[in-house]
């Protein structure tokens, strides 16, 4: 069984937002949310929340109880917005605060039993 969760407009750029997510790919829930607390980047904190209403789903709509993992994560570009910045000779630049979209997969542990 797979369960989905997922943050819109998230406030960190997708850039910096794949690095912790190709971080906790793959790994067991539990050990990804303890290690992304250690981590020193903003986005761990929306990462974090991620897995929890991930987990708090599977438990609530789903019941599963056995370990779960990050099946699949993905970060995708949200909304810009658009600012500007002084510059020289009383000008404005423009840039843009870029927002990120993350969903993530998780799915039961399968655990084999030996003969």
């Amino acid at each position: 069984m797979e369960i989905k969760a997922s943050i819109k407009n998230y406030r960190s750029t997708p850039r910096k937002a794949r690095l912790l997510a190709d971080f906790v790919r793959g790994k067991d829930v539990q050990k990804a949310i303890a290690e992304l607390k250690f981590t020193n980047k903003k986005a761990s904190e929306g990462l974090i929340k991620l897995l929890k209403s991930a987990v708090a789903n599977a438990e609530n709509n789903h019941s599963v109880t056995s370990p779960l993992f990050v099946k699949e994560i993905r970060v995708d570009e949200g909304a810009s917005l658009k600012r500007f910045r002084a510059g020289s000779n009383g000008r404005a630049l423009p840039f843009k605060r870029r927002l990120s979209n993350i969903s993530v997969t998780l799915a039961e542990k399968v655990i084999k039993a030996e003969n």
